[in-house]
């Protein structure tokens, strides 16, 4: 006779255990000790079998009923239903370890193994852990792109679409990196190219008419704040580096028989070392900034007790105290102008575009433009200076140089 719910409410434990059936192998074991669990034998392969199903009123009567229908008919097709719930759990233990989490923070340990900046690393844990949460506990081959493409437009619904962008690719940096070590397929990311809205990028603002550089250098010169932060203008915009560089640049860096200051790989934005050759007029104000440095770690510290080294802050405000507004000068578009002019003097844009440290995709190129550019780099900083030079010296009834 079929069990009821009242019934297994009412089931009072006695002093052995006991069996309250409900039909086609379903019973109920009442324990000794007030338990209630559900039992399903079975037949297989001529042995008898049993399997549990939890314990009541967790597993209700409809569940367990749900359960044993379930098992009789992987009965019916031939197979071992203990057998099948054996390699079930397996199934699911090596989809948990193969989950998108799993797979993400191995990629985050290989690449602070490989020495990945700290930054780099934080910001990349905050996009795969953060960001793309819901992506988590999903075993990373189940995983398809319309369930990435929700997880990003929900990051750009929210006004972000620089960081949905970047998150596209670091997801896919997961699945690119499960590929190669066989536990993902396919990097479902790839059909994702073009699904976003492009970012509304602010230039940053820079002075590319010459007269108007010539002035800003004369201003820099005239200028009566920070003796340190005066000449720290002046060098980035001689050296076309960013302002990160130059603030946190060290003595240690400066090797001054080859005329060269070699950035370490954190400082640099494709984290990479990247020498930087100094021309006579860079060497000049090193050289008159050294003794303001004499027993201090930074080139260019701060003027303010309280702190160690230059803000950008610092930087941005001495320009803005020279007369200069946020549309017009940034303290990054020093290399701006640099690129604007050298270019419109005809100046090799590959050297030009290695003398600013932009990141070349290719690695082999990479390496071989390095290599093969140095000589003119050393030749084209030098011509930069001399350009400055003249660009400081000139009147507004002075024409434009003719190109090199």
């Amino acid at each position: 006779m079929a069990l009821t719910l009242f019934a297994i409410q009412n089931a009072k434990p006695k002093g052995k255990s006991y069996k309250l059936s409900d039909g086609d192998g379903l019973s109920l074991l009442v324990q000794p000790n007030g338990s209630k669990l559900w039992r399903f034998r079975y037949r297989f392969g001529g042995k008898e079998n049993m399997l549990t199903f939890g314990a009541f009123p967790e597993v209700m009567l409809s569940e367990a009923r749900d359960k044993r229908n379930e098992t009789r008919r992987v009965l019916a097709s031939g197979k071992d239903p203990s057998e099948k719930r054996k390699l079930d759990k397996l199934a699911a233990e090596t989809a948990k370890r193969n989950s998108f989490a799993a797979v993400a923070e191995d990629l985050l340990k290989k690449l602070e193994a490989e020495g990945a900046a700290p930054r780099t690393l934080k910001k990349k844990r905050w996009m795969l852990q953060d960001l793309a949460s819901p992506l988590a506990d999903r075993p990373i081959t189940a995983i398809s792109p319309a369930e990435i493409l929700l997880v990003l437009k929900r990051v750009e619904g929210r006004g972000h679409r620089h960081s949905a962008r970047r998150l596209r690719g670091a997801i896919g940096s997961v699945f690119r990196y499960g590929v190669a070590t066989l536990r993902a397929n396919s990097d479902p990311t790839w059909a994702l190219r073009g699904a976003l809205l492009k970012e509304n990028r602010k230039h940053r603002a820079a002075i590319t008419d010459e007269l108007a550089f010539g002035q800003l250098l004369r201003d820099i010169d005239e200028y009566d704040g920070w003796p340190t932060l005066k000449a720290a203008l002046r060098f980035m915009a001689l050296t076309m580096t960013r302002p990160g560089e130059v603030r946190f640049m060290r003595r240690s860096e400066v090797i001054w028989q080859k005329a060269v200051w070699r950035i370490p790989a954190e400082r640099m934005k494709m984290r990479r070392p990247f020498d930087v050759p100094l021309s006579r007029q860079a060497l000049e104000l090193l050289r008159e900034v050294w003794p303001m440095s004499e027993g201090r770690e930074l080139v260019f510290p701060s003027g303010d007790a309280r702190r160690k080294r230059l803000s950008e802050n610092a930087m941005i405000q001495a320009l803005r105290r020279m007369g200069y507004g946020k549309e017009e000068v940034s303290a990054h578009g020093f290399r701006t102008s640099a690129s604007t002019f050298l270019n419109e003097r005809g100046h090799n844009g590959e050297v030009i575009e290695v003398c600013l440290a932009h990141e070349e995709q290719d690695e082999v190129r990479r390496a071989y433009n390095r290599a093969k550019y140095w000589n003119q780099r050393v030749g084209l900083m030098q011509t930069w200076a001399d350009l400055m030079d003249e660009l400081r010296r000139q009147s507004p009834s002075v024409a434009k140089l003719s190109a090199s």
